[in-house]
Protein backbone atom coordinates (compact mmCIF):
# COMPACT_ATOMS: atom_id res chain seq x y z
CA UNK A 1 0.00 0.00 0.00
CA UNK A 2 1.72 3.83 -1.32
CA UNK A 3 1.25 6.12 1.62
CA UNK A 4 1.77 9.99 1.45
CA UNK A 5 4.39 10.34 4.36
CA UNK A 6 2.68 14.61 4.66
CA UNK A 7 -0.23 12.49 5.90
CA UNK A 8 1.35 9.78 8.19
CA UNK A 9 0.42 9.80 11.78
CA UNK A 10 2.74 9.48 14.30
CA UNK A 11 1.29 7.31 17.23
CA UNK A 12 2.54 5.74 20.53
CA UNK A 13 1.08 2.96 22.63
CA UNK A 14 2.31 3.01 26.12
CA UNK A 15 2.21 0.01 28.58
CA UNK A 16 3.18 -0.41 31.83
CA UNK A 17 4.96 -3.36 33.00
CA UNK A 18 3.21 -5.46 35.31
CA UNK A 19 1.71 -2.40 36.51
CA UNK A 20 -0.10 -3.24 39.50
CA UNK A 21 2.75 -5.83 40.85
CA UNK A 22 5.60 -3.86 39.64
CA UNK A 23 4.49 -0.55 42.20
CA UNK A 24 4.01 -3.36 44.89
CA UNK A 25 7.33 -4.64 44.39
CA UNK A 26 8.48 -0.67 44.17
CA UNK A 27 6.84 -0.03 47.41
CA UNK A 28 7.96 -2.94 49.41
CA UNK A 29 11.31 -4.29 49.25
CA UNK A 30 10.26 -7.40 50.71
CA UNK A 31 8.68 -8.38 47.51
CA UNK A 32 11.54 -7.54 44.66
CA UNK A 33 12.45 -10.46 42.41
CA UNK A 34 9.94 -12.62 44.08
CA UNK A 35 6.48 -14.37 42.58
CA UNK A 36 3.77 -12.35 43.48
CA UNK A 37 -0.04 -11.53 42.49
CA UNK A 38 -2.28 -8.65 42.51
CA UNK A 39 -5.51 -10.22 43.78
CA UNK A 40 -7.67 -12.40 46.03
CA UNK A 41 -6.24 -15.22 48.11
CA UNK A 42 -7.07 -18.71 46.83
CA UNK A 43 -9.66 -19.26 49.96
CA UNK A 44 -11.62 -16.41 48.68
CA UNK A 45 -11.90 -17.89 45.22
CA UNK A 46 -11.11 -14.81 43.52
CA UNK A 47 -8.67 -14.37 40.22
CA UNK A 48 -5.57 -13.11 39.90
CA UNK A 49 -5.28 -9.20 38.69
CA UNK A 50 -1.84 -9.03 37.87
CA UNK A 51 1.16 -11.21 38.01
CA UNK A 52 4.87 -9.92 38.45
CA UNK A 53 7.18 -11.35 35.74
CA UNK A 54 8.54 -13.88 38.52
CA UNK A 55 5.49 -15.35 38.63
CA UNK A 56 5.04 -15.31 34.88
CA UNK A 57 7.76 -17.50 34.48
CA UNK A 58 5.12 -20.44 36.18
CA UNK A 59 2.02 -19.70 33.61
CA UNK A 60 0.57 -17.15 35.49
CA UNK A 61 -1.43 -14.20 34.05
CA UNK A 62 -4.44 -12.43 34.73
CA UNK A 63 -7.68 -13.33 34.57
CA UNK A 64 -6.76 -16.90 36.31
CA UNK A 65 -8.55 -18.32 39.41
CA UNK A 66 -6.17 -17.84 42.50
CA UNK A 67 -6.44 -21.07 42.86
CA UNK A 68 -4.72 -22.75 39.88
CA UNK A 69 -2.07 -20.33 40.49
CA UNK A 70 -1.19 -21.35 43.61
CA UNK A 71 -1.13 -24.83 42.09
CA UNK A 72 1.26 -24.01 39.43
CA UNK A 73 3.70 -21.55 41.81
CA UNK A 74 3.09 -23.02 45.39
CA UNK A 75 5.71 -20.10 46.76
CA UNK A 76 3.68 -17.75 44.57
CA UNK A 77 2.57 -14.16 47.13
CA UNK A 78 -0.82 -12.44 46.78
CA UNK A 79 -0.94 -8.90 47.78
CA UNK A 80 -4.35 -7.16 48.30
CA UNK A 81 -4.82 -4.42 45.76
CA UNK A 82 -3.97 -0.60 46.74
CA UNK A 83 -6.61 0.95 43.81
CA UNK A 84 -5.99 4.64 45.81
CA UNK A 85 -2.27 4.12 44.92
CA UNK A 86 -2.48 2.79 41.37
CA UNK A 87 -4.90 5.64 40.95
CA UNK A 88 -2.15 8.08 41.64
CA UNK A 89 0.74 6.71 40.18
CA UNK A 90 -1.53 6.77 36.98
CA UNK A 91 -2.23 10.69 37.15
CA UNK A 92 1.67 11.40 37.30
CA UNK A 93 2.37 8.79 34.41
CA UNK A 94 0.09 11.07 32.51
CA UNK A 95 1.25 13.82 33.56
CA UNK A 96 4.41 12.79 31.59
CA UNK A 97 2.38 12.35 28.74
CA UNK A 98 1.13 15.78 28.24
CA UNK A 99 4.28 17.67 28.22
CA UNK A 100 4.84 15.97 25.22
CA UNK A 101 1.17 16.01 23.45
CA UNK A 102 -2.31 16.76 24.02
CA UNK A 103 -3.82 14.06 22.34
CA UNK A 104 -4.01 11.10 24.84
CA UNK A 105 -6.04 8.67 25.22
CA UNK A 106 -6.41 6.45 28.06
CA UNK A 107 -7.43 3.22 28.07
CA UNK A 108 -6.64 1.69 31.64
CA UNK A 109 -4.86 2.78 34.49
CA UNK A 110 -1.62 1.52 32.76
CA UNK A 111 -1.87 2.01 29.35
CA UNK A 112 -2.69 4.81 26.36
CA UNK A 113 -2.25 6.10 23.21
CA UNK A 114 -0.48 9.02 22.40
CA UNK A 115 -0.79 11.14 19.18
CA UNK A 116 2.78 12.79 18.56
CA UNK A 117 2.09 14.14 15.20
CA UNK A 118 2.21 17.62 16.29
CA UNK A 119 5.66 17.63 18.44
CA UNK A 120 5.29 19.95 21.56
CA UNK A 121 8.94 19.11 22.68
CA UNK A 122 9.92 19.47 18.75
CA UNK A 123 12.07 16.26 19.04
CA UNK A 124 11.18 15.45 15.69
CA UNK A 125 11.13 11.95 16.29
CA UNK A 126 8.46 9.65 17.96
CA UNK A 127 10.73 7.20 18.88
CA UNK A 128 12.36 9.63 20.70
CA UNK A 129 9.87 11.00 22.46
CA UNK A 130 9.16 7.05 23.67
CA UNK A 131 12.52 6.97 24.37
CA UNK A 132 12.44 10.25 27.03
CA UNK A 133 8.52 9.16 28.64
CA UNK A 134 10.19 5.69 29.32
CA UNK A 135 13.07 7.32 30.88
CA UNK A 136 11.48 9.80 32.64
CA UNK A 137 8.80 7.19 34.26
CA UNK A 138 11.64 5.48 35.14
CA UNK A 139 13.54 8.21 36.79
CA UNK A 140 10.52 9.80 38.31
CA UNK A 141 8.65 6.89 39.24
CA UNK A 142 11.17 3.94 39.60
CA UNK A 143 8.40 2.07 37.46
CA UNK A 144 9.27 0.82 33.45
CA UNK A 145 7.15 0.69 30.66
CA UNK A 146 6.98 -0.41 27.34
CA UNK A 147 6.05 1.16 23.87
CA UNK A 148 5.43 0.58 20.45
CA UNK A 149 5.77 3.52 17.98
CA UNK A 150 3.86 3.26 14.59
CA UNK A 151 1.73 5.21 12.29
CA UNK A 152 -1.72 3.55 13.92
CA UNK A 153 -3.10 2.64 16.39
CA UNK A 154 -3.63 -0.74 15.61
CA UNK A 155 0.01 -1.18 14.58
CA UNK A 156 1.49 0.77 17.90
CA UNK A 157 -1.04 -1.18 19.99
CA UNK A 158 1.03 -4.32 18.25
CA UNK A 159 4.16 -3.00 18.77
CA UNK A 160 4.22 -2.08 22.17
CA UNK A 161 4.01 -6.02 23.18
CA UNK A 162 6.97 -7.27 21.27
CA UNK A 163 10.14 -6.69 23.33
CA UNK A 164 8.30 -6.24 26.44
CA UNK A 165 9.25 -5.54 30.00
CA UNK A 166 11.04 -2.13 29.59
CA UNK A 167 10.84 -2.67 25.54
CA UNK A 168 10.24 -0.06 22.75
CA UNK A 169 9.70 -1.15 18.96
CA UNK A 170 8.75 0.85 16.36
CA UNK A 171 6.75 -0.50 13.16
CA UNK A 172 7.64 2.01 10.33
CA UNK A 173 5.09 2.70 7.21
CA UNK A 174 7.71 0.29 4.75
CA UNK A 175 7.52 -2.24 7.29
CA UNK A 176 3.92 -2.43 8.47
CA UNK A 177 2.28 -4.58 5.60
CA UNK A 178 5.32 -6.87 5.89
CA UNK A 179 5.04 -7.29 9.55
CA UNK A 180 1.40 -8.44 9.90
CA UNK A 181 2.06 -10.84 7.12
CA UNK A 182 4.31 -13.04 8.68
CA UNK A 183 2.31 -12.70 12.35
CA UNK A 184 0.92 -16.13 13.44
CA UNK A 185 -3.20 -15.22 12.98
CA UNK A 186 -3.57 -15.99 17.16
CA UNK A 187 -1.28 -12.81 17.92
CA UNK A 188 -3.10 -10.01 16.35
CA UNK A 189 -4.45 -8.30 18.52
CA UNK A 190 -8.28 -8.57 18.58
CA UNK A 191 -8.34 -12.17 17.38
CA UNK A 192 -9.07 -14.56 20.51
CA UNK A 193 -8.45 -18.04 20.63
CA UNK A 194 -11.93 -18.98 19.45
CA UNK A 195 -11.29 -16.81 16.57
CA UNK A 196 -8.14 -17.58 15.63
CA UNK A 197 -9.30 -21.40 15.77
CA UNK A 198 -12.09 -21.04 13.38
CA UNK A 199 -9.75 -19.37 10.97
CA UNK A 200 -7.19 -22.16 10.99
CA UNK A 201 -10.07 -24.15 10.43
CA UNK A 202 -10.54 -22.07 6.96
CA UNK A 203 -6.65 -22.73 6.32
CA UNK A 204 -5.84 -18.72 7.71
CA UNK A 205 -2.58 -19.62 9.72
CA UNK A 206 -0.99 -15.85 9.21
CA UNK A 207 -1.32 -12.35 7.81
CA UNK A 208 -0.68 -13.53 4.37
CA UNK A 209 -3.25 -16.20 4.18
CA UNK A 210 -5.77 -13.56 5.73
CA UNK A 211 -4.74 -11.15 3.13
CA UNK A 212 -5.65 -13.68 0.32
CA UNK A 213 -9.28 -13.38 1.71
CA UNK A 214 -11.43 -10.64 0.06
CA UNK A 215 -13.74 -8.29 2.09
CA UNK A 216 -16.80 -10.04 1.25
CA UNK A 217 -16.16 -13.61 2.02
CA UNK A 218 -14.39 -12.52 5.25
CA UNK A 219 -17.74 -10.63 6.08
CA UNK A 220 -19.60 -13.79 4.60
CA UNK A 221 -17.86 -15.91 7.05
CA UNK A 222 -16.97 -14.04 9.79
CA UNK A 223 -19.46 -11.15 10.33
CA UNK A 224 -18.81 -7.90 10.58
CA UNK A 225 -15.76 -8.61 12.27
CA UNK A 226 -14.80 -9.38 8.61
CA UNK A 227 -14.54 -6.04 7.73
CA UNK A 228 -12.60 -4.61 10.06
CA UNK A 229 -10.21 -7.94 10.02
CA UNK A 230 -9.46 -6.89 6.11
CA UNK A 231 -8.35 -3.63 7.01
CA UNK A 232 -6.02 -4.49 9.71
CA UNK A 233 -4.28 -6.89 7.82
CA UNK A 234 -3.56 -4.16 5.13
CA UNK A 235 -2.45 -1.98 8.60
CA UNK A 236 -5.68 0.21 7.60
CA UNK A 237 -6.92 1.52 11.07
CA UNK A 238 -8.02 5.83 11.44
CA UNK A 239 -9.23 5.84 14.17
CA UNK A 240 -8.14 9.39 16.02
CA UNK A 241 -6.64 9.11 19.56
CA UNK A 242 -9.29 10.86 21.57
CA UNK A 243 -8.41 12.84 24.34
CA UNK A 244 -12.51 12.21 25.46
CA UNK A 245 -12.82 9.23 25.11
CA UNK A 246 -16.00 8.20 27.50
CA UNK A 247 -16.10 5.01 29.44
CA UNK A 248 -18.79 2.34 27.22
CA UNK A 249 -19.53 1.36 31.14
CA UNK A 250 -19.23 1.32 34.59
CA UNK A 251 -19.71 -1.72 37.18
CA UNK A 252 -18.19 -3.52 40.09
CA UNK A 253 -18.40 -7.31 40.96
CA UNK A 254 -17.95 -9.55 43.92
CA UNK A 255 -16.72 -13.03 43.77
CA UNK A 256 -17.97 -15.21 47.35
CA UNK A 257 -15.32 -17.03 49.15
CA UNK A 258 -18.44 -19.74 49.92
CA UNK A 259 -20.91 -20.04 46.88
CA UNK A 260 -24.20 -18.36 48.09
CA UNK A 261 -27.81 -20.09 48.26
CA UNK A 262 -30.03 -18.33 50.37
CA UNK A 263 -31.95 -15.08 48.84
CA UNK A 264 -31.25 -13.03 51.71
CA UNK A 265 -27.39 -13.19 51.41
CA UNK A 266 -27.61 -12.48 47.21
CA UNK A 267 -29.74 -10.01 48.02
CA UNK A 268 -26.98 -8.18 50.68
CA UNK A 269 -24.28 -8.83 48.20
CA UNK A 270 -26.61 -7.30 45.28
CA UNK A 271 -26.98 -4.17 48.25
CA UNK A 272 -22.98 -3.70 48.49
CA UNK A 273 -22.55 -4.17 44.50
CA UNK A 274 -25.09 -1.79 43.94
CA UNK A 275 -23.96 1.11 45.96
CA UNK A 276 -20.07 0.96 44.53
CA UNK A 277 -21.35 0.98 41.22
CA UNK A 278 -23.32 4.23 42.36
CA UNK A 279 -20.40 5.73 43.92
CA UNK A 280 -18.48 5.07 40.84
CA UNK A 281 -20.88 6.78 38.62
CA UNK A 282 -20.86 9.50 40.49
CA UNK A 283 -17.25 10.14 40.78
CA UNK A 284 -17.15 9.84 36.72
CA UNK A 285 -19.83 12.17 36.48
CA UNK A 286 -21.83 10.08 33.99
CA UNK A 287 -25.10 7.62 34.20
CA UNK A 288 -26.42 5.25 32.75
CA UNK A 289 -29.91 3.52 30.55
CA UNK A 290 -29.03 -0.04 30.70
CA UNK A 291 -28.46 -2.05 33.83
CA UNK A 292 -27.10 -5.64 33.32
CA UNK A 293 -27.09 -7.89 36.18
CA UNK A 294 -24.05 -10.91 35.83
CA UNK A 295 -24.77 -14.12 37.24
CA UNK A 296 -21.53 -17.02 37.75
CA UNK A 297 -22.88 -20.37 38.85
CA UNK A 298 -20.40 -22.53 40.87
CA UNK A 299 -19.97 -24.36 38.11
CA UNK A 300 -18.62 -21.31 36.14
CA UNK A 301 -21.32 -21.11 34.12
CA UNK A 302 -22.10 -17.13 33.59
CA UNK A 303 -25.41 -15.65 32.50
CA UNK A 304 -25.87 -11.57 31.84
CA UNK A 305 -29.45 -10.17 31.95
CA UNK A 306 -30.44 -6.32 30.82
CA UNK A 307 -33.19 -3.85 30.96
CA UNK A 308 -32.67 -0.82 29.25
CA UNK A 309 -35.05 2.32 30.69
CA UNK A 310 -36.07 5.75 28.97
CA UNK A 311 -34.63 7.52 31.95
CA UNK A 312 -31.01 7.77 33.23
CA UNK A 313 -30.31 5.39 36.00
CA UNK A 314 -29.17 7.49 38.60
CA UNK A 315 -30.28 6.74 42.33
CA UNK A 316 -28.85 3.82 44.24
CA UNK A 317 -32.49 2.77 45.07
CA UNK A 318 -33.44 2.61 41.27
CA UNK A 319 -29.85 0.36 40.97
CA UNK A 320 -30.84 -1.64 43.33
CA UNK A 321 -34.25 -2.41 42.43
CA UNK A 322 -33.57 -3.11 39.13
CA UNK A 323 -31.03 -5.40 39.72
CA UNK A 324 -33.01 -7.34 42.36
CA UNK A 325 -35.90 -7.68 39.41
CA UNK A 326 -33.14 -9.05 37.20
CA UNK A 327 -32.38 -11.61 39.75
CA UNK A 328 -35.53 -12.44 40.60
CA UNK A 329 -37.23 -13.29 36.65
CA UNK A 330 -33.24 -15.23 36.16
CA UNK A 331 -31.73 -16.83 38.74
CA UNK A 332 -31.96 -20.62 38.94
CA UNK A 333 -33.09 -20.75 42.65
CA UNK A 334 -31.62 -24.74 42.85
CA UNK A 335 -28.08 -23.45 42.07
CA UNK A 336 -25.44 -21.94 44.15
CA UNK A 337 -23.78 -18.61 43.03
CA UNK A 338 -20.39 -18.05 43.12
CA UNK A 339 -20.09 -14.59 41.58
CA UNK A 340 -22.51 -11.18 41.54
CA UNK A 341 -22.32 -8.54 39.35
CA UNK A 342 -23.84 -5.09 38.28
CA UNK A 343 -23.08 -2.85 35.04
CA UNK A 344 -24.52 0.37 33.55
CA UNK A 345 -23.77 1.49 30.61
CA UNK A 346 -25.29 3.63 27.38
CA UNK A 347 -23.86 5.91 29.40
CA UNK A 348 -24.16 9.75 29.02
CA UNK A 349 -23.10 13.16 31.04
CA UNK A 350 -26.30 14.85 32.37
CA UNK A 351 -24.26 18.24 33.35
CA UNK A 352 -23.70 18.54 29.61
CA UNK A 353 -26.97 17.54 28.52
CA UNK A 354 -28.32 20.05 30.44
CA UNK A 355 -25.78 23.10 29.50
CA UNK A 356 -26.88 21.92 26.14
CA UNK A 357 -30.76 22.18 26.61
CA UNK A 358 -29.51 25.93 28.84
CA UNK A 359 -27.76 26.87 25.64
CA UNK A 360 -30.43 25.91 22.87
CA UNK A 361 -33.31 27.71 25.66
CA UNK A 362 -31.27 30.83 25.64
CA UNK A 363 -30.77 31.16 21.82
CA UNK A 364 -34.36 30.68 21.35
CA UNK A 365 -34.98 33.66 23.94
CA UNK A 366 -32.63 35.74 21.95
CA UNK A 367 -33.78 35.16 18.33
Amino acid sequence: MTRSKANLRKIIHVDMDAFYAAVEQRDNPLLRGKAIAVGALPEQRGVVMTASYEARQFGIHSAMPSRTAILRCPHLIFVKPRFDVYKAVSADIRKIFFDYTDLVEPLSLDEAYLDVTVDKQGMGSAVAIAQHIKHRIKESLHLTASAGVSINKFLAKMASDIQKPDGLYLISPEQAEGFLEQLPIESFYGIGPATATKMKAYGIATGADLKQWERTRLIATFGKAGDHYYRIVRAEDNRPVNPNRIRKSIGSERSFSKDLRRREDLDAALVKIAQEVHQRLTQNQHYGYTITLKIKYGNYETITRSRTLDSLIREPEAILQLSRNLLSAHIDPSRPVRLLGITISNLENPQVFQQLTLDLAIEKEYR
